[in-house]
Parts: C-alpha cells; sequence; structure tokens
C-alpha cells in the first residue's frame, strides 16, 4: 500500500492520548457491550480471558487494571509523540509511507473521505468520527476501557479507540502476517461500525446475542464488507482537493487484508485458546465468513451487496 508523497494528511481527525492515562469522561466502571462495539476481537478476547483463566483488563474507573491479554501498553516503536507533534510530523503521504503514527492518519483519512462520498451522493452529510491513539488505558463514552478490549468503536462519542500495540499482537497472539494493510483493514473495520451507527443497523442488530447466525455476527460481517468496499475504492477516493490519498493498492495488500480478517476468525481463536470450535458462543464470525465478506465488498464495490442481515451468512 503506498501513499500519494504530496497529499496532504488532516491529522486532526485523529488524536494521541499514549502516555496520559484515563483522561476522557465517560461511563464509571469497566467497558461493555452494546454499549461499544468490540471491533475485531473485544468480545473473543473476554473468550480467551474466561478460558485461560486471566481477568481482561478492563479499568475500574480509577486508572488501575487488572492484569492484561495484550501488550504492554507502550504504543508503537515510534514512541509517544503528543497531539500537536502528531500534526506535526504527520504532514504528507510521504510520511505515511514511512512512520506507523501517520499510516494510521492517512489511512482514518481515506476511509472518511470515501464514506463522505458514499453519503454525499445520496444527499446526506456524513459525519467523521474521530479516532484515538492510546496506551494501556482511557476513559471512553462506553465506560473505562484498556488494550486488552482490542480495537473498537464507542457509539456512544462516535470514536474509535486503538492501541497501535495491537499490530504487533495481530502477528504474536494472533498469527497474521501483519503488514500496512492488515492495519488498513483493522481501522476500516472500526469505521465500519461508524457507518452501522448512522444508518441504525448497530442499534437494530440485538448485537448481544451469541451464536453463528446472531446479530452481533451479522454486524461484525457487514463492518468486515465495509471495510472491503473501501478497499475497491481506496485509489480512487479523493479528497477535498481533488487527490487520491493511496495510489496503490497491490495483490499482496489485499492478501494481507484477508489474512488478518481470518486470523481473528471465531474457530482460529477458539481452537487456539480453548482446542474446540463452539459456535454457539461466536460474536464475530469464522475466518471463512469475515474472508468472505470482506471479499464481497471488495468484488462488488457495492454498498447493498453487504446485507449480512438477509439470508445466512
Amino acid at each position: 500500500m503506498q501513499f500519494d508523497d504530496d497529499a496532504q494528511l488532516d491529522s486532526g481527525q485523529v488524536r494521541d492520548e499514549r502516555g496520559s492515562g484515563p483522561s476522557r469522561g465517560g461511563l464509571p466502571g469497566g467497558f461493555g457491550l452494546p454499549g461499544g462495539r468490540g471491533g475485531l476481537v473485544g468480545l473473543i478476547l473476554a473468550l480467551i480471558a474466561a478460558v485461560v483463566g486471566v481477568p481482561l483488563a478492563l479499568t475500574d474507573g480509577s486508572g488501575s487494571s487488572s492484569n492484561s491479554l495484550s501488550s504492554s501498553g507502550n504504543g508503537d516503536a515510534t514512541g509517544t509523540v503528543s497531539t500537536g507533534a502528531l500534526a506535526a510530523k504527520c504532514r504528507t503521504g510521504a510520511d505515511a509511507n514511512i512512520n506507523d503514527d501517520c499510516r494510521v492518519v492517512a489511512v482514518v483519512n481515506s476511509v472518511q473521505n470515501y464514506w463522505t462520498g458514499f453519503f454525499a451522493g445520496s444527499n446526506q452529510k456524513y459525519p467523521p468520527a474521530q479516532t484515538v491513539i492510546f496506551s494501556g488505558a482511557t476513559r471512553t463514552g462506553c465506560g473505562t476501557a484498556t488494550s486488552a478490549v482490542g480495537p473498537f468503536y464507542c457509539p456512544s462519542d462516535r470514536t474509535v479507540y486503538l492501541d497501535l500495540g495491537f499490530w504487533q499482537e495481530l502477528r504474536t497472539k494472533f498469527g497474521a502476517r501483519g503488514g500496512p494493510f492488515a492495519q488498513a483493514y483493522v481501522l476500516a473495520h472500526e469505521y465500519g461500525h461508524h457507518v452501522q451507527n448512522l444508518t441504525g443497523a448497530l442499534r437494530n442488530s440485538q448485537s448481544s446475542q451469541q451464536g453463528a447466525n446472531s446479530g452481533a455476527v451479522r454486524v461484525e460481517l457487514q463492518a468486515d464488507c465495509y471495510a472491503g468496499l473501501w478497499a475497491h475504492y481506496a485509489t480512487t477516493t479523493k479528497d477535498a482537493n481533488g487527490r487520491a490519498l493511496i495510489k496503490d493498492l497491490t495483490k499482496q495488500d489485499i492478501s494481507d487484508g484477508l489474512d488478518a480478517a481470518a486470523a481473528v476468525g471465531d474457530d482460529r481463536i477458539q481452537a487456539q485458546y480453548q482446542g474446540r470450535v463452539t459456535p454457539e458462543t461466536w460474536t464475530h464470525g469464522s475466518a471463512a465468513q469475515r474472508q468472505k465478506w470482506f471479499l464481497t465488498g471488495y468484488q462488488t464495490g457495492n454498498f447493498q451487496s453487504c446485507d449480512t442481515f438477509s439470508g445466512a451468512v
């Protein structure tokens, strides 16, 4: 995945809270659903915690947290930077091509450029969602959460939350190959939840259910499809200045995205951590389902094709 070196980034869509600790006003107590969407792995991490006997790292509202299934929460290898420093160093696509922090900004910009255009095509306004990069723990409109929850979207404050240590976990804990587009898939999936929040799909999904055909699974698979939909148009999506931020997506990029989707399938994670697959407890979908729906969005480029709520998934 290559960004246009001369494209301008809008770092205002990303806020860096690493090193600041829980600082956002939110609901007291732990993070839970359906107040927030656990995105790729949130509920599965809770399952792993129960299976292996490690408490899920949710804070009690005071900033202290239990043992974490996640990384140490140190963010990415480039180190902690303030939001002002993020704006200073993430100015162009050239910065995104060499820096993980700036890549987050660039992908968020590209995804939101796509959805802005899509909504405008139906004479509707797309309200942007912010992404917050944090380390360790943060307070959200859905409660206080830690890195162990994994990337997630909170509909109450219309914000995506991400600890960049998850990129390493995607490889070491879940066995994905990783790579820039695997990271982009994660972000595009979470913004898929934002779109669902705007359309009402998130609210009407009965997402607290479990099972292979549950509302929870259908919500997650639709977010995967929306991620694929963005990927279909990523190189032709233009910003307000008429410039496409992403200039090249390769077959290898798409393969890395599919690999990441499969790595966080319910069946893969259950087999790894509990030694058996129990579809009746699925909340995100199998590896094959996640790949199928990402590909549906990517190959068709058709929003209507992402209807996971009709028929079998």
